[in-house]
């Protein structure tokens, strides 16, 4: 089983990826009940935590039943990185993470994320001053390279093992796709049959349903998969995929009552970590995610995001309820939510 240091996880494990603005606890509460076996905060700025930044420190927030859990840290500034590791570890995460792999321009023009790629030498001096900074796990979040012509991920895996990393999760493009094209799993699997390498290595771009993760699973013997954009509006792709590797047999389409329950939860827990403003404003625009396929909905849905109190919203998520009661939703191509402008790693 592919363990991560102390850290012992079960075969094949489905990571969620670190996603800004998506994978905070409310979103992570939802893809634990349905089976992710290690999550991630949303990436944090080294510099953000140095400052006390409030953004940056609310981020480090999680729950006992999230473990193991893992808080990515991102940054161009070895002595910023080491002491944001340190930060990081008096909040007892299972590990630190960092981020060499978000294309944005603005964490880019920073020296910061996919930017390190180019420089493979500053890559090895951050991730030995996070090492230094913390007793805990590192672990990587990278892409293939910086562009075609530099896909360096091999020799990046490892030198990075032979420093001390604890696992490495590639995503399978580089950063001048951003999130365009297919995914290309090629050099992830020749970096997990790399003889050299003999820690976890897990694969994440394009999963996007349980097929696929089997397919890749038996034709590139990586250790897991990561899920990010996918699981945005449909976190059951983790349940759905361990039901199938193990018996090659689709589950059903999520069930009305389950989509109400994860509105009804998902709601619940953003109010209750963002206040019933914010908790109220951000959860809007999971609704349609969530409900996708209903027929007639526009009013309801039209409801959904001008209320502005819990209690209301629980009403009108009862009254679908009753009016779909018995609807039978068809099972659709997973979709791969459009996220190019935030950074789902």
């Amino acid at each position: 089983m592919p363990n991560i240091g102390p850290i012992q996880l079960p075969e094949f494990p489905l990571l969620l990826a670190p996603m800004e603005d998506v994978s905070d606890p409310p979103f992570r509460a939802l893809c634990k009940d349905n089976g992710a076996d290690l999550m991630y905060s949303e990436f944090i700025s080294s510099e953000g935590l140095i400052r006390d930044a409030m953004k940056s420190k609310k981020k480090l927030d999680f729950t006992e039943e999230e473990r193991p859990f893992g808080i990515q840290i991102f940054g161009g500034d070895e002595e910023a990185m080491e002491m944001s590791a340190r930060i990081c570890e008096t909040v007892n995460p299972d590990l630190v993470d960092i981020n060499f792999g978000c294309p944005v321009k603005k964490v880019v023009s920073k020296g910061a994320g996919a930017s390190v790629l180019k420089d493979i030498d500053l890559m090895v001096k951050l991730t030995k001053a996070v090492i230094n900074g913390t007793k805990l796990p590192v672990t990587i979040k990278t892409r293939l390279g910086w562009d075609e012509n530099t896909k360096n991920i091999e020799e990046v895996a490892e030198r990075l093992q032979d420093i001390g990393v604890a696992a490495l999760s590639i995503h399978g493009r580089t950063r001048s796709q951003l999130y365009k094209g297919e995914a290309d799993w090629t050099l992830i699997g020749k970096v997990k049959n790399n003889p050299r390498m003999h820690i976890p290595i897990f694969g994440n771009g394009d999963i996007d349903s349980p097929q696929k993760a089997l397919e890749y699973k038996n034709r590139y013997g990586v250790d897991g998969i990561m899920i990010g954009r996918a699981a945005i509006g449909y976190p059951w792709i983790f349940r759905e995929i361990k039901h199938y590797v193990k018996t090659q047999s689709i589950l059903p389409a999520p069930t009305l009552e389950e989509r109400i329950a994860v509105c009804r939860k998902h709601l619940e827990k953003s109010v209750e970590w963002k206040g019933p403003i914010v908790g109220i404003n951000e959860m809007r625009r999971h609704y349609t995610n969530y409900l996708k396929g209903l027929p007639g909905i526009k009013e309801f849905r039209y409801k959904l995001v001008t209320l502005n109190s819990p209690e209301a919203i629980n009403e009108v998520l009862e009254e679908m309820r009753l009016h779909y009661a018995g609807y039978e939703f068809q099972r659709t191509p997973i979709e791969i939510i459009d996220y190019h402008q935030k950074c789902p790693l």
